[in-house]
C-alpha cells in the first residue's frame, strides 16, 4: 500500500511503503512546527478552499457501494525514482470488507484489537457514538488505553496482510481485521494514536477513506498520514520525504476527515492521555431502506442492529416473546448482549464500556443445571493437542424455552454462538447447551465460523453424540418425553368418492367378516347402508385400534370396512389427531354357511334397527367422553409427578455437590 500523488492535492503526497525496514526516527529531517506551518501557508494558496462540507458517496448502502466503480483503462505511471509495483485498487477495500456478513462481526474485530492490548497494559476500551459537526451525522468511536502505535506501527496497521501478533494469547493473526472491520461499518475511518517507544513520544494520524479514493478517482490505495514528535517541549513534525509532502497529507486530512481545522484535529488527542488509540468511523453505511444499519436511538445504553430487531409491528405470541428475551436471540441485534458473551474468561483488570456503561460479562456455563464436564481429545497426525473440556447442561429456563446449542470459543473469543449440532426440527436436545474452547481448529477470516477441516468435522460428530447421550440420560428430570409413537403410515390410502348412503349403526359384529389390506373395492351403484361398530371385531385384522365403520351392500349382502379416526384417548400418543386419512379395507368373500341376506328386509324393519343403533351410539359416545375425562385427569397427575421428580432430582444433585465439597 503506497501513497502517491493525489489529484486533488497541491503538493505531492508522501510515498508509503510499510514493508520498508528503515527505522522511523532515522528517515527524513525534522523541522519546527512553526516554520512548517509558515511554509504551509506559502505553499498552498488554495488550502482554505479545501475546507468545505464533507463529501459523501452517492451510494451509501454497503452491499451496493462497490458497484459502478469506474476503473481506468490505463495505469498511472510510476513516479521517478520509484520501483514499479503491483497496485491495490481502492475497490479492493470494499471487496475485502464483504467478508463480514454481519456488522457486529466487524465491531468484534475492533474489540479484539483492544483486548490484545491487555498484555501492553490496556485497562479499558470505550465504544460510543458521536455526532460529526460538519453535517450532524453519527459516527462510531473505539478508544483504548493500550500502548498505542508509533509511526511505523500505524503504517503496518494500515497495510494489508501485515500482522506483528505472534503470541498464542492474542486473537488477531491475519493482519486484515482493521481494514475489513472499519470499511464494513462505514466508508471512512480516521485513526489517532499516541505512544512512547525507546524514550521517544509520538502521535500519529492516519486516514483510510473509501470516499476520498472514489471521489478523486484513484487507481491505488492512498493513505494520508502525519506524525509528530512530542518528546520535546516544542512538538516537531516527523518528515518523510519533504516538508511539502507533510503539508499535502495534512491538507487531505482536513478536507476528507470530520475535522476542518488543525485545532480540531489535535484536540482528539486530549482524552487519549500519554498512550492509547482512538478510531473514528464515519459515513456509516445505510440499509436498503436508506436508514443507518446501526440504531443508536432504541436504547441509550446500547447499539443495535436495526434490521435484526424488526418485528414488522406484529403482535407476537408470549412464548415467542419469551424466546426473544433470551440472550441466544438478543445477541443477534444487541451489541451489549453480544459483547457480554464475546469473551469466555472474565477480565480481571479490563472493562468494555459501551456508551458510558460497563458491559457485564456473561458465561452461560455458570448457570447450567445438572451440568457435566466431558474431556475431548482432538486427534491430529502431527501436533499433540491438549484435552478440551466441554461443559454441557440444561439452561435454567428448560423446558420452557427450546434453546440449545454449543458456544464455541477460540483463544477466548466467541466464534459460533449456540451452534445447534442436531438436525433442525428435532425436539431431542432442546434445552441442552454446551460451552467449549476449541483452540485446535482455525477460525475463518471473519471469525464468525470455523474452517471445515477434518478436525472440525470430527468435533461436530462428537458433539452430536454428547448431546444425544446427555439428552436421553437427563431429559426426564426436566419433564421431557423421550418416546415417540409415530402414526402407521403404511396403510394410509386415498378413498374414492362414495355414492349417497343411508346411515345405520350396528352394535354387534357380523360373525365371520374378514378384512383384507387391499386397495379400494369396486362398488356397484346400488344403495348402501353404513353401520357403525363401536366394539372390536373378533376376527377383524385392523391395526389402528380405532372404531370401524362397516358398509353393507343391500344388493349382494356383502360387507366392507373403513377404519375411522383413532379413538380420542389414543390420538395424543399415536399423533393421529391430524393428517389421518381413513383406510378402505376390501373384504374377503363371506362364508356361504353364515351368509346374511338383507334383501328380504322391509324399510320399516331397517328403520327400527337404525333407531336402536342410534341409541347404542349415544351410550357409547357418553362412555367415550367419560374415558377422555379420565385420561385427561391421569395426564395432569403424570405432569405433577414429573414436576415433583424434577425438583427431587435437583435437590439430590445439590446434596451430591455439597458432599463432594466436604
Amino acid at each position: 500500500m503506497m501513497l502517491r500523488k493525489s489529484k486533488s492535492a497541491v503538493a505531492d503526497v508522501i510515498h508509503l511503503d510499510s514493508d520498508s525496514d528503515d527505522g522511523v526516527g532515522g528517515r527524513g529531517a525534522s523541522r519546527s512546527m512553526a516554520s512548517l506551518m509558515e511554509n504551509r501557508k506559502a505553499l498552498s494558496t488554495n488550502a482554505h478552499a479545501t475546507v468545505a462540507p464533507r463529501e459523501t458517496l452517492e451510494c451509501r448502502s454497503f452491499w451496493k457501494a462497490g458497484e459502478n466503480f469506474v476503473i481506468p483503462t490505463g495505469v498511472t505511471p510510476t513516479a521517478p525514482g520509484m520501483l514499479e509495483h503491483a497496485r491495490v485498487h481502492p475497490k479492493f477495500l470494499h471487496s475485502n470488507a464483504t467478508s463480514h456478513k454481519w456488522a457486529f462481526g466487524a465491531i468484534a474485530e475492533l474489540l479484539d484489537n483492544a483486548v490484545d492490548e491487555i498484555q501492553n497494559g490496556a485497562t479499558v476500551v470505550k465504544i460510543d457514538k458521536i455526532d460529526i459537526a460538519k453535517d450532524n451525522s453519527p459516527a462510531l468511536v473505539f478508544q483504548d488505553d493500550g500502548a498505542g502505535m508509533d509511526p511505523d506501527g500505524l503504517r503496518k496497521c494500515m497495510s494489508l496482510g501485515y500482522s506483528s501478533k505472534k503470541s498464542n494469547t492474542t486473537i488477531g493473526q491475519y493482519g486484515n481485521g482493521f481494514k475489513t472491520s472499519t470499511m464494513r461499518l462505514g466508508a471512512d475511518a480516521i485513526v489517532f494514536s499516541r505512544s512512547t517507544r525507546g524514550g521517544k513520544s509520538t502521535q500519529s494520524v492516519g486516514l483510510l477513506s473509501y470516499t476520498f479514493l472514489r471521489k478523486t478517482s484513484q487507481d491505488d490505495v492512498i493513505v494520508p498520514m502525519i506524525d509528530i514528535d512530542i518528546s520535546k517541549e516544542q512538538p516537531e513534525p516527523i518528515i518523510y520525504g519533504s516538508p511539502e509532502d507533510w503539508v499535502a497529507n495534512l491538507e487531505i486530512l482536513l478536507k476528507w476527515s470530520p475535522f476542518s481545522t488543525e485545532a480540531e484535529l489535535w484536540q482528539q488527542f486530549e482524552d487519549i492521555g500519554t498512550h492509547g488509540t482512538k478510531v473514528i468511523i464515519y459515513n456509516l453505511w445505510l440499509n436498503d431502506e436508506g436508514i443507518y444499519e446501526l440504531s443508536f436511538d432504541d436504547d441509550d445504553e446500547d447499539i443495535r442492529l436495526r434490521d435484526e430487531g424488526v418485528h414488522d409491528g406484529k403482535r407476537l405470541h408470549h412464548k415467542l416473546l419469551e424466546l426473544r428475551s433470551h440472550i441466544s436471540y438478543q445477541l443477534r441485534y444487541s451489541l451489549r448482549a453480544y459483547a457480554s458473551m464475546l469473551y469466555l474468561k472474565k477480565f480481571n483488570n479490563f472493562k468494555i464500556i459501551l456508551r458510558g456503561i460497563p458491559v457485564e460479562q456473561f458465561n452461560i456455563a455458570d448457570e447450567l443445571r445438572v451440568s457435566e464436564i466431558i474431556k475431548y481429545n482432538p486427534h491430529t497426525a502431527t501436533v499433540e493437542q491438549a484435552p478440551t473440556e466441554i461443559k454441557v447442561g440444561f439452561i435454567k429456563e428448560a423446558p420452557k424455552l427450546a434453546v440449545c446449542g454449543f458456544n464455541v470459543y477460540h483463544k477466548n473469543r466467541l466464534i459460533r454462538p449456540f451452534w445447534r449440532v442436531t438436525p433442525g426440527g428435532e425436539t431431542n436436545g432442546n434445552g441442552v447447551v454446551g460451552v467449549l474452547e476449541a483452540n485446535f481448529i482455525e477460525p475463518a477470516h471473519d471469525k464468525q465460523d470455523f474452517e471445515r477441516s477434518s478436525l472440525f468435522l470430527r468435533l461436530e460428530a462428537r458433539l452430536k453424540k454428547i448431546v444425544s447421550r446427555y439428552w436421553y440420560t437427563h431429559c426426564h428430570v426436566f419433564g421431557y418425553n423421550t418416546y415417540k409413537t409415530p402414526a402407521d403410515k403404511s396403510k394410509k390410502m386415498a378413498i374414492p368418492d362414495q355414492p349417497p348412503t343411508a346411515n345405520a349403526f350396528s352394535p354387534l359384529p357380523l360373525p365371520n367378516d374378514k378384512i383384507s389390506q387391499g386397495g379400494p373395492r369396486t362398488r356397484d351403484q346400488s344403495p348402501t347402508v353404513n353401520t357403525f361398530n363401536p366394539l372390536p371385531l373378533p376376527s377383524d385384522r385392523v391395526s389402528q385400534g380405532g372404531p370401524v365403520i362397516r358398509e353393507i351392500n343391500l344388493s349382494n349382502a356383502t360387507s366392507s370396512y373403513t377404519v375411522a379416526v383413532a379413538a380420542p384417548h389414543l390420538r395424543n400418543y399415536t399423533r393421529l389427531r391430524s393428517n389421518f386419512q381413513p383406510v378402505q379395507l376390501n373384504p374377503q368373500p363371506a362364508a356361504t354357511d353364515v351368509e346374511i341376506n338383507l334383501v328380504g328386509k322391509s324399510a320399516d324393519e331397517i328403520s327400527k334397527e337404525n333407531i336402536q343403533l342410534f341409541m347404542s351410539c349415544e351410550e357409547y359416545a357418553r362412555k367415550e367422553t367419560e374415558l377422555e375425562q379420565t385420561v385427561s385427569n391421569l395426564e395432569k397427575e403424570l405432569e405433577e409427578t414429573k414436576r415433583k421428580c424434577a425438583q427431587l432430582a435437583l435437590l439430590v444433585d445439590a446434596k451430591r455437590r455439597e458432599m463432594q465439597q466436604v
